[in-house]
Formats: structure tokens, C-alpha cells, sequence
């Protein structure tokens, strides 16, 4: 046993011999026992007082902040921010369509749109869907639309296909409308084979590239940034993106123009201070054609959507838009201040201060031919009667409460009169002309 011992005592003293080298240059003695090296931690660093509570502050609003868009199923970190707002640019420029290649429909209308963004907004809204969904719905046609031609027969098809299609890619499987949902909708119009088709036409049309930045998606993205805007704000200028899919001269403009002039125009009417350095030249053009546009037409803008943003849910945004515009309010664009600068010896240069420009607008150049849309096996019929749903959805708590009824508003000057309640979830349970003899018989108008 003491060979043994002995041995792996030697062995032990092979392997670790007696005196190592303290890491702070201080020798020990035998005689003295070890003690931990005295490392000193970050924590432990001498900080001033007013240092150390500024970062603790910020530290627990950044966590309060993140922690609150993580409720919202928005996961954002700050390292990546400005890669995914570069690829969210890059996105946006492919996936523009082209607004003169819809301008040679042989049928199709201008006038027409607002009848189909109407219904698809009915629609939106009565599944309870996401705010992108909608704008990925509008994207989808309007890139159909450029590369086929469509007959009127077809408009109504293509845009529950294209809401189906939206539908499965950014809202929960719960959620997306079932395709005797979308027969129910278009009162037996086409059959269920009809949809399947079109949404496999549609798909491969557009080449099945759905990663479409949406104005709602830019909007969120600013309001991560640094100032934290209002809620009533956001709900203003959601109000205001929703206008903008109604019209042709929105088409031309990327969904990150429309975010920016939407909020921007938010800002200006709550009084809220504007962001001179975001604004660039088209949120500006974007800015003029929206406040242009509700001050001369505000009578005309959507009845479904003016008593969608009604309610206290939305912080009745369109009663406060619609009001301030029939007051004869107006956005005033102020001249930017000129900064004091060096001044510079020869007198014939002058400084000037300009507003940063963004990326060209213009759409992609489609150049393959346009084929006829696929007609369904039942050559749809054009019905006289309303359009109806008959069907009711569950009541869901995560959204609002399902006991309130909808009755539509006709005079938009008396919508201050509007209960104190939430969504109702029957909103689709009034009528309204068939969308095809609406849209034959509807004014031409842009």
C-alpha cells in the first residue's frame, strides 16, 4: 500500500509540481495557503452614482419595450435593424407593380377598385385577420393584374383568391377563410374548384414571392425606433394607409412612402411635433395627394371603412379625420430652417439645405405576355340580389368583445354619435348591389 501511495504521490507531483506562478506576479510561500487571486468583476468597478442610475434606467425601458412588442408577436433586435431595413428596401422594389400595365386592361376600371377594396376590407375585417394580410391581399392583385388580363367577370375571383393566399401566409391556421367560407361570401358565384384554380394561377403568375414588406410592417418598424409613439397616432395613420388602397395615385408609391406620410400626416393633425429629418421628398408628394384627397372628397371615402375606425377600439380615427377635414383643416407644410453654417469666402456659392431623397418608385418592367384568366368549370352567373353573409364567427377575447351589432353610417357628419363599444364581429350582415353589375354600373371616375 505505501508503494502505491508513494507512486501516485510522485505522479501527482510529476503532473503539478509545488510552486506555480501567481497570474498577479506575487510569489507565495510554502507555508502561506492559497487564496482565490483577487480578480475584480465589472460589477465591482467603482461607477458614479448618477452614471450607474442612468444606465439602470435605460436598461429597464429597452426591457419594458421589448417585452411589450414580444406580447405583440413582434421580435426585433437592435443589431439587425439596419439589415432588415435594407432588405425590407430591396423587397419592396421587387415586388412593385406596374400601374401603366394595368392602365391596358381591356375591362378593368379604376373605378372599380374602390368596389373590390370595400369588399375585401368586409372580408378582412370579419375574420379577425392581421393588418398585413390586407395590404399583402392589395399587393398580390395589383401584381396579377399587371401580368394578366382579367376580365369583370373574374375581378371578385381574383381578389378572394388573393385574400385566401394572403390569409396562409401571415395569419394563424384558425383564422383563414375555408373555401365554403369564400363560396358563402360570393353567394354561390363560383364554385370551390374555381378558387383552388385561381389561387394556383395566381401563385405562379407572381412566381410565388409573398415576402412583401406592407405598410404596416414599415409603420411598425418606426414605431420600434427610439420615440415611442401614441397609440391614437398609430391608429390615425392606420386609418390613413387603408385610404391610400382605394386610389390609382397610390400605386406608384412604396409601401415605406406610404407609412412615413401616413404618420407623418397622423402627427401633424393630433399636434404632435413632426420629424423633419425622416420626411423625404415622396413622403411628401404622398403627404399632398392624401390631404388633398380628404379635403375634397372626404364625402366619398368608403363607408366601410370610416365605420371601421369608428370605434374606441381604433380611437375613433376616422371620426376625428373626417371632422377635422370637414372643418376646412388643411396640412401646411413648413419650410425647412436653414442651419447656420461656415461661412465661405467666395460670394458666389450659396448653402442650401435639402431634404434627402429616397430609392426611384417605378414599378418593375413586365414584358411577358397577358393571357386570359382561367375560367371556372361553371361559367359564373351575374346575380341581382345582395351579397349577404350568413355566417357568424366565435367571439374572440384576444381581439374585442362580440356584443355589439353594426348598423353602417350614412351621414358621415353625425359619427360622433357612435356607442362606446368595440368591434362587432357581424359586420358583413348588411347588403349591397352584386360587385359585378356595381362595378358596370358605377361612374367612371378616377
Amino acid at each position: 500500500m505505501k508503494d502505491i501511495s508513494s507512486s501516485s504521490k510522485n505522479a501527482r507531483t510529476c503532473l503539478y509540481p509545488r510552486k506555480r506562478p501567481s497570474p498577479h506576479g506575487i510569489s507565495k510561500s510554502r507555508g502561506q495557503k492559497d487564496s482565490p487571486p483577487p480578480y475584480t468583476s465589472r460589477s465591482n468597478a467603482r461607477k458614479s452614482p448618477q452614471n450607474s442610475k442612468a444606465e439602470q434606467l435605460a436598461r429597464k425601458q429597452r426591457e419594458a419595450k421589448i417585452s411589450a412588442l414580444r406580447r405583440e408577436g413582434i421580435y426585433l433586435e437592435e443589431e439587425y435593424r439596419e439589415e432588415i431595413r435594407r432588405y425590407m428596401h430591396e423587397m419592396e422594389q421587387y415586388t412593385m407593380c406596374s400601374a401603366q400595365s394595368m392602365d391596358q386592361q381591356p375591362e378593368i376600371r379604376w373605378h372599380m377598385r374602390p368596389c373590390l377594396v370595400d369588399f375585401l376590407v368586409e372580408i378582412h375585417f370579419t375574420f379577425r385577420l392581421r393588418p398585413e394580410t390586407l395590404y399583402l391581399t392589395l399587393n398580390i392583385i395589383d401584381r396579377y393584374v399587371s401580368r394578366r388580363i382579367v376580365y369583370v367577370k373574374h375581378y371578385q375571383l381574383v381578389g378572394c383568391a388573393a385574400l385566401w393566399i394572403a390569409a396562409k401566409f401571415e395569419d394563424a391556421k384558425d383564422r383563414v377563410p375555408s373555401v365554403q367560407d369564400l363560396v358563402q361570401i360570393c353567394r354561390d358565384t363560383y364554385d370551390e374548384s374555381a378558387f383552388i384554380q385561381m389561387e394556383q394561377h395566381v401563385l405562379s403568375t407572381i412566381q410565388w414571392s409573398l415576402g412583401h414588406p406592407t405598410a404596416e410592417a414599415w409603420l411598425r418598424l418606426i414605431c420600434c425606433g427610439a420615440i415611442p409613439e401614441e397609440q391614437r397616432v398609430q391608429d390615425i395613420t392606420r386609418f390613413l394607409m387603408e385610404i391610400t388602397l382605394f386610389y390609382r395615385e397610390f400605386v406608384f408609391y412604396t409601401p415605406s412612402a406610404i407609412a412615413l406620410a401616413s404618420l407623418t400626416l397622423a402627427r401633424y393633425l393630433c399636434g404632435r411635433p413632426r420629424q423633419f429629418f425622416e420626411e423625404t421628398d415622396e413622403c411628401l408628394e404622398v403627404v399632398e395627394l392624401l390631404d388633398t384627397r380628404l379635403s375634397k372628397h372626404v364625402n366619398d371615402l368608403s363607408e366601410t371603412l370610416v365605420k371601421k375606425y369608428s370605434y374606441a377600439f381604433y380611437s375613433k380615427a376616422s371620426t376625428f379625420v373626417v371632422q377635422y377635414y370637414l372643418q376646412g383643416g388643411r396640412f401646411v407644410r413648413q419650410p425647412l430652417v436653414s442651419l447656420p453654417m461656415t461661412p465661405i469666402r467666395s460670394k458666389s456659392s450659396r448653402s442650401s439645405v435639402t431634404t434627402p431623397t429616397s430609392a426611384s418608385t417605378c414599378g418593375s418592367d413586365y414584358s411577358d405576355y397577358m393571357p386570359m384568366t382561367p375560367t371556372s368549370p361553371i361559367a359564373p352567373s351575374l346575380p341581382s340580389d345582395d351579397y349577404a353573409s350568413s355566417f357568424r364567427i366565435d367571439s374572440d377575447k384576444e381581439n374585442y368583445p362580440a356584443n355589439a351589432t353594426f348598423e353602417p353610417a350614412i351621414n358621415k357628419q353625425h359619427i360622433d354619435c357612435t356607442p362606446e363599444q368595440y368591434l362587432p364581429y357581424d359586420f358583413v350582415a348588411y347588403g349591397r348591389p352584386a360587385l359585378h353589375n356595381y362595378n358596370m354600373s358605377s361612374p367612371a371616375v378616377a
